[in-house]
């Protein structure tokens, strides 16, 4: 864990301020929960926060409460960018580095001329002013939450905010079923229903929302589904034509990838999906084990993230990226293999 100047920010933090709190480009559930978890915190607390995202989050998160005043911005530049300029200190939170965001948001974030704070669970982050880092906790909602109660302050936590930070804990531990949610999460699970968090109704949100469209489109992934099982591997792709024949909505893809993993013998997954926006092939890793996708991806497709679900990039083709996936596999054959022995 990294606890840098906690003590510090916690005495800016003592008088009224105008905060900006930023995710990651294409938020996901926790990215979404903790960014408005912790602006309902900060409010209760007297300051003046504000919500800045770099682009659209998914349908199914639209529900959260305070979203509705949150700032894109790549569609709301001009709101956007007078928020950063006005804000005296920067919360970057379930990312660790600035390329995160994308390259507009990049580069007005390395022109801003006061600090950052970053709470973050992915390994190797930024060095910034402020930090809380730690890569064993299962979400950056779980540590917003410790972040509250190292400031004393579980008492302010009410159903707003319990059920956002609920939301980005549900999603990113894969409804609490990872090797990353420990006893500890549970017993701040346990609170934050307690808080007011309506469990049954959350999970509806998210996992029971579905259109026909991203039905069909699963449909169509699990069709295009290919097994190695001499590598313990599966993975699926997705064109931009099979995306635009399903109506594809920002979102519709999250959690395909784990289909791949669910199969029996399965230890390596990945999804390949066709991006013509950024031109490029953007890449899901997940892995069950010891097999470190994290490495995998920053070793050959320029990502990261945890020992167990990772993203990538890759500038070429489907066809191109099966290829180079199939070339680099026995390299890891021993590793795939060994993945669950002691």
């Amino acid at each position: 864990m990294i606890l840098k100047g906690f003590e510090e920010l916690k005495t800016f933090l003592s008088e009224p301020r105008n905060i900006v709190i930023i995710g990651h480009r294409n938020p996901d559930g926790d990215a979404m929960g903790s960014t408005l978890g912790l602006l309902h915190y900060l409010e209760k607390k007297g300051h003046k926060p504000t919500v800045v995202v770099p682009n659209e989050y998914p349908d199914f998160l639209h529900w959260l409460p305070g979203s509705k005043n949150t700032y894109r911005f790549d569609w709301q530049n001009s709101q956007s960018k007078k928020a950063i300029e006005a804000s005296e200190i920067i919360f970057l939170l379930d990312f660790n580095a600035l390329h995160r965001v994308g390259n507009d948001m990049q580069n007005t974030l390395e022109k801003y001329p006061n600090d950052f704070a970053m709470i973050d669970h992915h390994q190797q982050p930024d060095d910034v002013k402020y930090m809380y880092s730690d890569v064993t906790i299962c979400s950056t909602c779980q540590m917003v939450y410790q972040f509250i109660e190292m400031n004393n302050d579980l008492d302010l936590i009410d159903k707003d905010i319990a059920t956002c930070l609920y939301t980005g804990i549900m999603t990113d531990t894969g409804s609490f079923r990872f090797r990353s949610t420990t006893s500890t999460t549970h017993r701040i699970i346990a609170n934050l229903i307690d808080k007011g968090a309506k469990n049954d109704k959350i999970h509806n949100n998210v996992y029971d929302s579905n259109s026909y469209g991203r039905l069909l489109l699963l449909g169509q992934a699990l069709t295009n589904l290919q097994i190695l099982p001499e590598f313990k591997t599966a993975f699926i792709t997705l064109t931009e034509d099979e995306k635009k024949k399903f109506d594809f909505q920002k979102g519709d893809t999250e959690g395909v990838v784990n289909y791949a993993l669910s199969l029996k013998g399965i230890i390596f997954a990945a999804i390949f999906i066709e991006d013509k926006e950024q031109n490029i092939i953007k890449i899901s890793f997940r892995s069950k084990g010891k097999f470190s996708v994290n490495k995998f991806a920053r070793n050959h497709f320029d990502g990261g993230g945890h020992d167990n679900a990772a993203g990538g990039r890759f500038s070429g083709s489907i066809e191109e990226i099966i290829e180079e996936f199939k070339a680099l596999l026995p390299k890891y054959k021993t590793e795939l293999k060994t993945s669950y022995e002691d």
